[in-house]
């Protein structure tokens, strides 16, 4: 019986990837990093990042840039090196503002006004959905502007946990609640009325 050698695969794996991208057939490249609030599968295509998963997603991310976007996919750490430095500087208090060009492929005309608005809200501030649907022009569509706020596929860089509901209150967050807190108060911008603060 053969044995695997890790190594030996490692370094075939890492020719195809070179091959891949020296070709032009990698169509994304993604990689994991860890944070505060779990790992996140950050994926980028020539363009641009688009898509920041979180661990409970599981292989969902990969699946929906597979079906949405090409099935050429390779973990390639290289593609998504500025981003990951980024959301590193980022989670220790070092970066305030992302500079990352965006790949919106994965969101339709209504989701990438109302996400383009949400990237404008400043770090350590909140805003209200209402507030966005105004903005957008839209002032009756708060409600459309939240499923476009928690379909957001590139959370954290498109800074969605930013937007709350009036009065204060937290709202939902793609990645849960307690990673939306963790945002706010790692920005200084948690809602200072603490039935705000615990309630969604």
């Amino acid at each position: 019986m053969t044995t695997i050698d890790a190594a030996a695969v490692r370094r075939v794996t890492e020719r195809v990837r070179e091959r891949a991208l020296a070709e032009g057939l990698l169509d994304i490249g993604y990689a994991t990093m860890d944070t505060p609030i779990g790992r996140l599968l950050v994926a980028s295509t020539r363009l641009g990042l688009v898509r920041i998963g979180f661990e409970d997603e599981g292989e969902e991310p990969l699946v929906e840039l597979s079906a949405r976007v090409s099935p050429r996919i390779l973990e390639s750490p290289a593609r998504v090196d500025e981003a990951r430095r980024q959301l590193e500087r980022y989670f220790s208090r070092g970066l305030r503002r992302f500079d990352l060009p965006l790949d919106w492929r994965l969101v339709g005309a209504f989701g990438r006004r109302v996400l383009r608005r949400v990237a404008r809200v400043p770090y350590g501030n909140v805003e209200s959905y209402g507030d966005v649907a105004v903005d957008v022009g839209h002032p009756r569509a708060a409600r459309a502007v939240g499923n476009a706020v928690g379909a957001n596929p590139m959370p954290i860089v498109v800074p969605c946990h930013r937007v709350v509901r009036a009065g204060g209150a937290l709202g939902g967050y793609g990645g849960g609640l307690p990673r939306k807190r963790f945002l706010l108060e790692l920005e200084g911008a948690l809602p200072t009325n603490p039935e705000a603060a615990r309630s969604g």
